[in-house]
């Protein structure tokens, strides 16, 4: 019995591939796009009011340009902004440092936890965080009292059960 062997000519079975002039419609593979950092989260491993480390991807986004203080806006939760200082290590790490615990606080932030972060620009991050179920906790503003600014730090959101 004879053996035939085909060798195909770089004919596809699929319509649409391989035709034309060679221009590809296909975007650049991934390691060819620049870097652009605007959302990341952090899982809430330890103590959740202390400093919690930002990953070092985004401080690198950052290198040059480091801020003294971020503000934080939680999403859902009216225009109030959170003012958090930063601290960089000198060793490329950045945390959320002094305000970090009040934000904390006022959003119930608990061990295990994910935070969401979005940056908007202008030293602002849009927050969002999921419980330990891993279904987001919507907030909302109560702006009854905006008289009194007094404890205005500690002006929770509130979040509806």
């Amino acid at each position: 019995m004879a053996s035939t062997s085909r060798t195909r000519t770089g004919r596809g079975r699929g319509r649409g591939r391989g035709r034309g002039s060679g221009s590809s419609s296909l975007p650049p593979p991934p390691s060819t796009l620049p870097l652009i950092i605007e959302e990341f989260f952090i899982v809430v491993y330890e103590d959740p009011l202390v400093k919690k480390e930002l990953p070092k991807k985004f401080a690198d986004y950052l290198d040059g340009k480091e801020p003294a203080k971020v503000y934080l806006r939680a999403a859902d939760c009216g225009p109030r902004l959170w003012t958090v200082e930063v601290l960089f290590d000198g060793q490329g790490r950045m945390y959320l440092d002094k305000g970090w615990e009040k934000f904390a606080i006022a959003h119930g932030v608990d061990f295990g936890w994910f935070v969401h972060f979005k940056y908007e620009g202008d030293d602002v991050l849009t927050v969002k965080v999921f419980d330990g179920t891993m279904c987001r906790r919507y907030y909302y503003s109560d702006d009854e009292d905006t008289d009194d600014e007094s404890d205005d730090d500690m002006k929770p959101c509130i979040h509806p059960l």
